[in-house]
């Protein structure tokens, strides 16, 4: 009889130490399946519209480039740059400073003032444009961290993303300083312009900063709406099998969309728009010819046939603005045969409509681009036509951010 009372107290242990053990694995398992807990909308709001002020900063820049504004200011000054000039003599002052470097003499020689102030007020509003951004993102940061309103996966996110802010300030200054190199002056039939490849730096990094706080913004609403069980009905349809090819080459259209447009600063940065203004033909010809893509004059004493290679891909206004032309029609060949293939997919509506908006802007911005090109690079069309590049890479990015899978764990938002 003892025994068997034994025997069954030890039978009874063993079940409730079992019974523990199976529901502490559980708990471990579900709070390694919970996602991150929700963070509430105002910091998503926050993040679009720092993606908004990076959206029009990257305008403002395009007209800035475009109408040859943006060496007029020839120093760098954080605090006291903010001050534009005021009387006739600042002005005087300032235009003095222009004068001794490359673009003044080799350009712009004998322009007035008032020409001058034109130039100087596009790089002075993007300076200030900048500055606003900075201002944007670190006061209301500092407030939602020290408020405990972001989650371990969105701080990590914003610091990321101040970063690069910080660093495009830099990294925009490096630019200019490339077009106000006194070289110039004594280098045979040079143009005092920055870079091409500092100015495809800069332009990436913006493209990075905007892509960054759009796609943190939309995680930040969604995750909240899913918190709420918005996405219940949905979850299935998202995270269908079916879908994973479409995914791969929504991520793929995505990277084929950034690179276009960095091509496109290397275009910029040579004004290799003003060369063979017909399109789909060049010189009559859908390739151009060889000496022209591989011209030897672009290849320095000692260069390698590869190096030579790199350098006209880089270097040379011909074949960087060849190499636009395949990536664009690359990309939009792309986007068309995403659109043709999601007709046979059982898309959630919000996905249908992130597809018929890629397929609507990319078709909008190949428009732009042959207009563009055509009617020699005016300030309008080419400022419209940057401006839809971050369109299409806008579409892109909410059209990959709808086919995430919903997590079947519901969130709790923070208090």
């Amino acid at each position: 009889m003892v025994k068997a009372r034994f025997q069954s107290t030890i039978a009874a242990a063993t079940n409730n130490t079992s019974a523990a053990a199976a529901t502490t694995a559980a708990s471990t398992t579900a709070a390694k399946a919970a996602p991150d807990v929700v963070v509430k909308p105002v910091v998503g709001y926050w993040m679009l519209t720092i993606s908004a002020m990076t959206f029009g900063i990257v305008v403002v820049g395009g007209m800035t480039r475009l109408t040859e504004s943006g060496l007029s200011i020839v120093e760098w000054n954080l605090i006291k740059g903010m001050k534009p000039p005021r009387s006739q003599a600042e002005w005087e002052e300032e235009f003095e400073k222009y004068k001794q470097f490359p673009e003044y003499k080799i350009l712009n020689r004998g322009m007035t003032l008032e020409e001058f102030k034109r130039i100087f007020y596009y790089e002075w509003s993007h300076r200030m444009l900048g500055r606003a951004i900075g201002v944007a993102f670190i006061l209301p940061g500092l407030y939602f961290a020290s408020r405990g309103m972001l989650s371990k996966n969105i701080a990590r996110r914003s610091l990321i993303i101040g970063g690069l802010i910080g660093f495009q300030g830099a990294l925009g200054w490096y630019m200019v300083k490339s077009g106000l190199d006194e070289q110039l002056m004594s280098t045979p039939g040079a143009t005092p312009r920055v870079s091409q490849y500092r100015l495809a730096a800069h332009l990436g990094s913006a493209f990075l900063i905007y892509a960054g706080a759009v796609m943190t913004g939309l995680k930040v609403l969604t995750d909240y709406k899913i918190s709420k069980g918005a996405y219940e009905s949905l979850a299935g349809a998202i995270n269908n099998p079916m879908l994973k090819r479409f995914k791969g080459a929504a991520h793929g259209i995505v990277a084929l969309v950034f690179l276009t447009a960095i091509s496109g600063a290397f275009v910029a940065g040579l004004d290799a728009g003003l060369v063979y203004n017909e399109f789909p033909l060049m010189g009559g010809r859908l390739v151009p010819p060889m000496r022209e893509l591989f011209d030897d004059s672009f290849l320095h004493k000692g260069d390698s046939p590869t190096i030579g290679l790199w350098r006209n891909m880089f270097d040379n206004q011909v074949t960087v603005q060849f190499n636009h032309r395949v990536l664009a029609m690359t990309t939009f060949t792309a986007v068309t045969s995403l659109f043709l293939y999601s007709r046979g997919l059982p898309l959630p509506p919000h996905i249908r409509v992130g597809v018929n908006a890629l397929m609507g802007v990319a078709c909008c911005q190949v428009g732009l681009g042959i207009a563009t090109l055509l009617y020699m690079v005016p300030v309008s069309l080419g400022t419209a036509h940057q401006a839809g590049s971050l369109t299409l890479l806008t579409a892109a990015l909410y059209l990959m951010h709808s086919l995430k899978k919903v997590p079947v764990v519901k969130r709790i938002p923070l208090k």
